[in-house]
């Protein structure tokens, strides 16, 4: 089930779900409109011949940051990561799912290759997987109205919410565009003697 304005309003006001800041004229139908942040995570395409998921690449990608009247521009084809100015902190039974702004998505612009989906239990800032599908550079500007997030009720909690002991999760608490962290499946546990 979707939560409605109404229920998502519930929710926030009895502390259960948190978007910070909160901004009420944020508050769609069925849905929370998010800002962009100021910083975004940027390919350095020449520190690496490829892409290895196996391996940590902490030198493929840099912080950019941009000031308050600043525009970032995403030239047709570039992928970068971005994140919301909202925090974001889901109870254990009800989930996320981001999803672009249709006026944004009408010039080319996508906020998420993969990674819609929000776990219950996460809280951190959503770091924006950012592209541009069109054929001319788009702008992108701090605390725009970048993406909207809409919430689903679980029918039972979570028994391992996003965060639990064991889980692997790998970006609670995330405060900016974090990058893959991929490589962390391919890692193997020592051997241990029995």
């Amino acid at each position: 089930m979707v939560l409605s304005d109404r229920s998502i309003r519930e929710q926030i006001d009895r502390g259960r779900l948190l978007v910070e800041p909160w901004d009420p004229a944020a508050l769609q139908p069925a849905s929370v409109d998010l800002r962009l942040d100021r910083v975004f995570r940027v390919f350095r395409n020449s520190r690496r011949p490829y892409i290895d998921v196996r391996q940590p690449m902490d030198d493929l990608t840099e912080l950019v940051e941009i000031g308050d009247d600043e525009r970032f521009i995403l030239h047709p084809g570039e992928f970068v990561l971005g994140s919301t100015l909202e925090r974001v902190s889901l109870p254990d039974d009800l989930v996320a799912r981001v999803e672009g702004k249709s006026s944004l998505g009408r010039l080319g612009l996508l906020v998420h290759a993969t990674a819609g989906y929000v776990d219950p239990g996460f809280r951190g800032h959503l770091t924006l997987e950012l592209s541009n599908a069109a054929n001319l550079p788009v702008t992108l500007y701090y605390l725009m109205r970048i993406a909207q997030l809409s919430f689903e009720q679980l029918s039972t909690p979570a028994e391992r919410p996003y965060g639990s002991p064991g889980l692997g999760s790998r970006y609670q608490d995330q405060a900016e565009p974090t990058a893959s962290r991929s490589w962390q499946d391919y890692q193997v546990p020592a051997f241990e003697e029995r």
